[in-house]
């Protein structure tokens, strides 16, 4: 909840905004004159002041260069008359936050005050997953605090110190080479090789040479002898990337590797022991493929001895702001601060699906930093998937309707991601935008995203 000051000598203003505001669900006090706003912020902080500019004693803006010199954190907004405009832009040139001119409507002011809570609601969510990094082991580079990874790395931990076949199973993107770098560490395995191979990066008939090696002139091209990845890997951990893509010559192969620990290289017929743990990860559906003949189903069941299952990121609440912290960090140098993220690029990287997962999380943030350098990370920046594609606001084809309908719009479809993010904890939601529970609960109803009467 936010804490406002509000100042005007007009009684009828200050009442009228005062109890708008309250009905926003905002801690609202009232100032008559400017010294007694002085007075007021000598004794308690303020997340906003909205004040007049001419004020009998103290004017408006000597209590604004008041707030930048004693409480920069607070927001300031202007209220002025036309004539004082001048003043008001000069304002936000020395770091006001905005300005009103009179007379204006109300939800002006609450559309104003509510940029402010999202932005600080963003703000504590980014500090509070900058502490938790801070305070954290990011063993691997594995960022998490769902519990939905929480129980993924429980049995990847659980299950290291074995030497059965592991296959991990997930979409592209959510971290399975990781995983398998896990289990490997974790395993008594640890100080012997970790070998990869992407099983989708070679053609078929080069990736059988490449898992099993070949002897020179085994076949054109092949100038002299090369031991494969199963023999790299011998004593330690070898990772088979997208198993799936496996042409069924090398699945028959692996198959007797897995079976009996016997690797024949091409163009020999000699077979040579091999001590190596398969950690193998697909994206692929392999209960599916065999059923369509195109995997086998012995080599699915040697491989998937021990099963694991990674979550993709929409299913890891909790997690985005982390992993937004760490991969800023990643971004920038660490002689230089971190940028910060505007609530409207916040709202769309909270309401996207990712279906890229954490990679395409961490080439978003890649990408946008890059674009803003030392400027706040804005919508802009982000890749246009992300952002949407909105068009720009003079585009000819926007339509124009009346404000009161376009902020009621707007309402509803914030709240609405809002709610997507927190997973539909509501006192999540409501602490994010700065709002009561209660008021969170009325603004549902009004816009008809309560079923029945929920008690609030």
């Amino acid at each position: 909840m936010l804490d406002i000051l509000l100042v005007d000598d007009e009684p009828t203003i200050r009442l009228s905004l005062g109890d708008r505001l309250r009905r926003e669900g905002y801690h609202v006090t009232l100032a008559t004159t400017g010294r007694q706003a002085l007075s007021l912020l000598g004794a308690a902080r303020y997340d906003v002041v909205v004040t007049d500019i001419r004020l009998p004693e103290v004017d408006g803006l000597t209590i604004f260069r008041h707030l930048r010199a004693e409480s920069p954190a607070t927001d300031v907004v202007l209220m002025t008359a036309y004539g004082a405009v001048s003043e008001a832009v000069g304002a936000l040139r020395e770091g006001a936050l905005d300005y009103l001119t009179k007379p204006f409507d109300e939800d002006e002011l609450v559309v104003r005050v509510a940029r402010v809570a999202e932005r600080r609601g963003l703000q504590r969510a980014l500090e509070a997953a900058r502490d938790e990094l801070a305070h954290c082991r990011t063993a691997g580079g594995i960022v998490s605090r769902s519990p939905a990874m929480a129980a993924t790395l429980q049995r990847v931990d659980a299950l290291s110190s074995g030497e059965t076949p592991v296959l991990i199973v997930g979409e592209s993107g959510t971290g399975k080479e990781l995983l398998a770098r896990r289990i490997h560490e974790s395993s008594p395995r640890r100080k012997m090789p970790f070998v990869v191979i992407n099983c989708s990066a070679f053609p078929d008939t080069l990736l059988e040479a490449e898992l099993f090696g070949y002897e020179k002139g085994a076949f054109t091209g092949a100038l002299r002898r090369r031991e494969g990845r199963f023999s790299a890997a011998d004593g330690g951990t070898l990772f088979l990337d997208e198993v799936g893509e496996l042409p069924a010559s090398a699945q028959a192969k692996l198959l007797r590797v897995v079976e009996d620990g016997l690797v024949e290289p091409l163009g020999t017929n000699q077979a040579v022991k091999v001590d190596v743990r398969l950690v193998s990860a697909t994206h692929r559906n392999l209960r599916q493929m065999i059923e369509q003949g195109r995997f086998r189903q012995d080599l699915y069941f040697r491989l998937n001895a021990l099963g694991v299952t990674v979550p993709p990121l929409r299913e890891r609440p909790g997690d985005l702001s982390l992993l937004v912290e760490h991969f800023l960090r990643q971004s920038v140098p660490a002689d230089r601060p971190l940028p910060s993220i505007t609530p409207r690029a916040w709202a769309a990287l909270a309401s996207y699906a990712f279906p890229g997962n954490v990679r395409e999380l961490r080439h978003a943030i890649t990408q946008a930093v890059l674009l803003a350098r030392d400027e706040p990370v804005d919508l802009a920046h982000l890749p246009a998937d992300i952002a949407g594609g909105a068009p720009e606001s003079d585009d000819p084809g926007l339509s124009v309707v009346p404000l009161t309908a376009a902020l009621r719009s707007f309402e509803r479809e914030y709240l609405q991601r809002v709610l997507a993010s927190t997973s539909g904890r509501r006192a999540e939601a409501a602490a994010l935008l700065g709002i009561s529970r209660k008021t969170l609960w009325e603004k549902l109803r009004s816009h008809a995203l309560c079923q029945g009467d929920e008690d609030p």
